[in-house]
């Protein structure tokens, strides 16, 4: 009986001490942080405050989470959605909310399919068009769907307005 006590006491220690991306989290003042997580915000820090966080324990400046956007994580190395979603939720804990990127978690053909639909509509912005298009890059897609290189030749060809840049 006490072995399994013991048993149980270490598994719940380790359920505790991992987080959703399956890493140990880190001892530092930082919270529930991943060690991926904290790595991510380590890389943008420089970029964004200019500073260059220390190798060991950090916590993250309130700053740094104030200049965070959700197309720094899209973009950010080894940064995937669940990486960015804890961020973003635990930026949120600290009282600073940081925009998801808008086509989170969707395949680069839903994507495009929904920008299609949208200019259909007139209801496209700026901001939908870069974030696509910079998606597709980073994924080294060779593909743009007829459709949405339509609407690009039309902007790039002045002869289509979308709405202000949000």
């Amino acid at each position: 009986m006490d072995r399994n006590r013991q048993a149980d006491s270490r598994n719940s220690a380790l359920e505790e001490a991992t987080t959703p991306c399956g890493e140990k989290a880190s001892a530092s003042p930082s919270g529930s942080l991943s060690v991926r997580a904290l790595n991510v915000l380590k890389e943008l820090a420089p970029e964004l405050i200019g500073e260059e966080p220390p190798k060991g324990t950090w916590v993250p400046p309130d700053d740094l989470l104030r200049q965070l956007t959700g197309r720094h994580l899209a973009t950010a190395r080894n940064c995937g959605p669940q990486t960015a979603r804890e961020i973003i939720d635990w930026a949120l804990a600290r009282g600073v909310a940081i925009q998801s990127p808008l086509h989170r978690g969707k395949p680069l053909s839903e994507v495009w399919r929904s920008l299609a639909a949208r200019a259909s509509a007139g209801k496209l912005t700026r901001a939908e068009i870069t974030e696509a298009l910079e998606k597709s890059i980073r994924r080294k897609s060779v593909r743009i769907p007829v459709a949405f290189q339509i609407i690009l030749l039309e902007i790039l060809s002045s002869t289509y307005d979308p709405p202000p840049f949000p």
